[in-house]
């Protein structure tokens, strides 16, 4: 069993319910005890003639008080012969039984009749129904067997009147038909099991002759449980002689009480209240206008009654729904007294289609790129038919088995539109024939899994090169020329299954390289260059990688002018603050500011200044400075410490204070040579003798000047 829910309906579908129309319309008649011998053009009238643009024109009519089989197929002979009719009406088979006969006539062409049962016998007995229960099996012309296309139809004229045991005769004609759409064996007399079968939607149609919902007859089949009626206009209460009921009620079209009773009904089962597959065209959640016949929630319809006869016989002049000329007809086919017909739509189910029952991929290489194909899934719903406000939509969902890959969701598609187009891929992983199918999981009852094959062949070829463009790297302008030669190098590039025979180097469009070396050597220009190199196997099959190769501009070193300091202390040094502000980088930043003499390193950090710890003497000092990139330059500085002033222990002017100082002055003060003509009385006592040697040695160790 369905869940109920809300089945909005088309407004203009049922705004103009009774119009031309191609969706299912069910019809229940009691057309007072017809005999066949009159009320021909009356019917004819009723049936096929048109106002507004709104005709009954129903595909099944389920009628009451039928006297014989002659008599129904006089009815019969008169729906094929009326002016407007598609001649393609049949009836049932006739059953005779106590009473007047319930019958069931149906246009070949719309509906195929599957079965006539009579699930449970009537008699005149006070404790039983008066009348027969005949079922009806039918499905939509089109439909295959699946059970949810099918509907059985209990054709009911319950027992009339207002007395306790009409009411207990009614009950137990209503409590029958409730076990018997339960999938209970209701008439085992008859010799076949005659229980709905499972799936089976089942509607209830005729001449109720009950006054109010409440009525236990009547609560017997709406009350929830199992095999559930609904009333598709969900409109419960007390209907007889009420005004609030005037558009439902149907009976007396000609009678002298006019119409005052809601005698005549269709109810449906939760299953054709979902708005799903097989469905009645409105919104059993919301009850009937109490304003207008012109209802835009329902298809539901009593033929002829405007509204605007409540208490008196059917209007004529002035029936806004079906005008004078239907209004009298349907009058006339009472007899003198009776019932106004009562009809709703159903849309059929949708139907799956597609345009292709088998996709061919091909044959594609391995590792290549899938394959895709196209299929294109629609409602194939006969809308020459049902018209595509007749068709229910196709909901549905798509799966692919191992090896392809389709769209993941759900879909929708309304009948007479375009198809819906769905790409299905391949993969290409594996090699060898791949097979499979893909499933349209769907609403087409007749079709709930459509499969269409899936093929195709993956063949083991040429895999693709692997390309490798290195790390990226920085190159330095060495000679502030504005570029510099970079060496790419592809080398780390390889082939699984041949060989690479050509290296493509470009920037952006440009072409830099191209050949069977993988190491070619490129001018570039200061700045950063995005390289792509593409490589290409001895198959065709290619592969791209990039690298990023920057071009330095060095940075420019400046150690500032040349320094001369005094020792001022007579230390034998000096601390000496030099500075590399003057330094600059043109494309980047100085991280790096080192200070060497020699092989010595005197100070080095991130600051352009910097104090040097220098002896007396004369010191080429050269400063490094670093870039953010690496690149470096160099620039050197002359810092010259002189001795305090009156006393040079620098005696032999070597450009160092030391002990070779002492071994000169010895010499000199010995009588020995004196190049670099130094005055030998060191201390200035007026003597060249062993004190002079004394003092410088007191000197060259640190002392002071004499």
């Amino acid at each position: 069993m369905r869940p109920v829910v809300s089945a909005t309906c088309l407004i203009a579908l049922c705004a103009g319910a009774a119009s031309s129309h191609a969706q299912l319309r069910i019809a229940a008649w009691n057309i007072s005890n017809y005999s066949g011998s009159d009320r021909a053009s009356a019917i004819q009238t009723a049936v096929y003639a048109s106002f507004s643009g709104r005709s009954m024109r129903p595909d099944v009519i389920a009628a009451q008080e039928f006297t014989s089989a002659s008599a129904l197929s006089t009815f019969v002979g008169l729906l094929n012969s009326a002016p407007g009719s598609p001649g393609d009406w049949a009836a049932a088979p006739f059953i005779t039984g106590p009473d007047t006969q319930g019958v069931l006539v149906y246009r070949t062409s719309r509906v195929t009749l599957q079965n006539t049962l009579t699930i449970a016998l009537g008699s005149s007995s006070t404790t039983n129904q008066p009348r027969n229960t005949y079922r009806y099996d039918i499905r939509p012309a089109g439909y295959g067997s699946a059970a949810s296309n099918h509907i059985a139809l209990y054709n009911v004229h319950l027992k009339a009147g207002s007395a306790s045991d009409d009411n207990d005769r009614r009950l137990v004609e209503t409590q029958r038909i409730r076990d018997n759409a339960s999938g209970l064996d209701t008439n085992p007399s008859n010799g076949v099991f005659d229980g709905l079968p499972s799936g089976y939607h089942h509607i209830i149609l005729g001449d109720f002759n009950v006054q109010s919902s409440s009525q236990t007859a009547y609560v017997e089949l709406v009350a929830p449980g199992v095999a559930r009626f609904l009333d598709p206009i969900n409109t419960p209460g007390s209907w007889n002689n009420s005004g609030t009921y005037r558009f439902v009620h149907t009976q007396d079209p000609a009678g002298s009480g006019g119409m005052d009773d809601r005698h005549d009904q269709i109810l449906i089962s939760e299953g054709l209240a979902d708005a799903i597959g097989l469905h009645y065209i409105g919104n059993v959640l919301i009850p009937y206008s109490t304003s207008t016949w012109n209802d835009v929630n329902h298809s539901y319809r009593v033929w002829g009654n405007d509204g605007s006869a409540f208490n008196n016989p059917l209007s004529t002049t002035g029936n806004t729904m079906v005008g004078p000329t239907i209004a009298q007809a349907v009058i006339d086919c009472t007899g003198g007294a009776g019932h106004a017909p009562v009809f709703l739509d159903l849309r059929v189910p949708a139907k799956v289609g597609t345009d292709v029952t088998i996709l061919d991929f091909g044959s594609v290489t391995q590792g290549s790129a899938s394959p895709t194909r196209s299929i294109q899934v629609s409602n194939a719903g006969n809308v020459a038919l049902w018209n595509a406000a007749g068709i229910a939509n196709l909901n549905y969902t798509l799966g692919a088995t191992s090896g392809f890959t389709s769209p993941a969701g759900s879909f929708v598609d309304a009948p007479g539109g375009a198809a819906n187009s769905h790409a299905i891929s391949m993969s290409t992983a594996t090699v060898g024939t791949i097979n499979g199918t893909l499933t349209i999981s769907s609403d087409d009852p007749d079709q709930p899994a459509k499969t269409v094959i899936l093929t195709g062949v993956v063949t083991g070829g040429n895999i693709a090169p692997v390309a490798n463009a290195g790390p990226d790297f920085v190159v330095h302008d060495v000679d502030s020329s504005g570029g510099e030669p970079a060496s790419l190098n592809g080398s780390a590039s390889f082939d699984p299954d041949g060989s690479i025979v050509n290296y493509l180097w470009r920037e952006g469009t440009t072409t830099i390289a191209s050949g069977p070396s993988p190491t070619p050597i490129v001018n570039l220009a200061w700045g950063a260059h995005t390289i792509t190199l593409t490589v290409t196997d001895n198959l065709g099959a290619s592969h791209a990688d990039t690298v990023v190769v920057t071009v330095n501009r060095l940075p420019v070193a400046n150690a500032g002018s040349d320094i001369t300091v005094t020792d001022l202390d007579a230390s034998g040094g000096e601390i000496v603050p030099v500075s590399a502000a003057a330094s600059s980088d043109p494309d980047g930043a100085i991280t790096t500011y080192t200070w060497t003499l020699g092989p010595t390193t005197l100070a080095s950090g991130p600051s352009p200044g910097a104090n040097l710890s220098l002896p007396v003497g004369d010191h080429t000092v050269t400063l490094t400075v670093t870039d953010n990139l690496g690149g470096s330059a160099s620039d050197t500085l002359l810092i010259s410490v002189l001795p305090p002033a009156g006393c040079d222990p620098d005696v032999n002017q070597d450009g160092n204070v030391d002990q070779d100082d002492v071994t000169y002055l010895i010499n000199v003060v010995g009588g020995g040579e004196n190049p670099s003509g130094i005055d030998p009385d060191f201390n200035q006592d007026g003597n060249v003798d062993q004190d002079d040697v004394s003092s410088l040695i007191n000197v060259v160790a640190g002392g002071d000047c004499p």
